[in-house]
């Protein structure tokens, strides 16, 4: 007995969600748990270098599981004549119409919806690791600064590196808006925000000092030649995780990563040489005078 594990993940031109993929994993491991020889099969966009459906021969399977999402459809009808030969069980899934060829091709439904009573979704019980949860926030034009922009070097490198990360990734703008649900109305919201996340990656100014007013270590990028404000706000703050345009590599994103992931007591920004509100007090013996 060999069971092939599908799902939407696993068509060239299928959606692949987060609950479709949990899904998946549960039956998978449910299966692996009782003793079962189990393969997944992924859609080559989604996972290069795993099982496809085209390399996964028929004659190796007994049962096809087809997990979540609706039993619908051209690509599902196309499951049934790949792997004509095999038991092939729907679980998980919505019927909208059980005598459509894509669901009365299975040998058995066992649906969330449409047939009976509804049933817990798979991905409610499967399980999930924990990762760190990053923002990413980064500057824009800044033209002011000249030939000495990197900007579209350096995001071209960050975002590259950003991409493999095993964490969750949230874009973020520093830019308030009260008309548009997508951004933070006020300082106080996104200062709300930003205390959610485990670590920043900002080429912006003010993504790393609110990053680090929140108490989230950043991993900051100047993207301006010789150095600007970002450079400038790393040493008036204590920060060491900053890393020159000229200098923006993998491996310097790395190790900074590394390190503001690691809880260590050198997180906590350093009280700024002359202490904090340097500049207000400026500014109120200038008003006084």
């Amino acid at each position: 007995m060999r069971v092939l594990v599908t799902g939407w993940p696993s068509f060239l031109r299928g959606e692949a969600t987060a609950g479709d993929v949990l899904s998946m994993r549960r039956v998978a491991d449910a299966l692996d748990g009782a003793g079962i020889a189990v393969d997944t099969a992924w859609s080559p966009s989604l996972r290069p270098g795993g099982l496809h459906l085209e390399d996964a021969d028929p004659g190796a399977y007994t049962h096809v599981v087809f997990a979540c999402g609706p039993a619908h459809g051209e690509q599902v009808e196309w499951l049934h004549r790949r792997y004509p030969a095999c038991r092939r069980i729907a679980v998980g899934v919505s019927v909208l119409d059980p005598r459509c060829p894509a669901a009365a091709g299975f040998h058995r439904i066992l649906a969330r919806d449409g047939l009976g009573e509804p049933q817990p979704d798979l991905s409610y019980a499967a399980h999930t690791d924990r990762v760190p949860v990053a923002a990413l926030m980064l500057a824009p034009g800044q033209y002011e600064y000249g030939g000495r922009r990197r900007h579209e070097q350096v995001h071209k490198i960050l975002l590259h590196w950003a991409t493999g990360l095993d964490c969750a990734r949230v874009d973020l703008d520093t830019r308030l808006d009260t008309a548009d649900w997508r951004h933070c109305a006020s300082p106080d919201q996104f200062a709300s925000l930003l205390a959610r996340f485990d670590v920043v990656v900002t080429t912006r100014m003010h993504g790393l000092v609110l990053a680090l007013r929140a108490g989230v270590p950043a991993v900051a990028v100047d993207p301006v030649a010789g150095g600007g404000k970002v450079t400038a706000q790393a040493h008036a703050l204590g920060w060491p995780a900053v890393i020159p345009a000229e200098e923006t590599r993998p491996e310097s994103l790395d190790r900074w990563w590394r390190w503001c992931l690691s809880g260590t007591d050198a997180h906590p920004v350093a009280t700024p040489p002359g202490g904090r509100g340097t500049l207000i007090a400026e500014l109120l013996g200038e008003v006084l005078r």
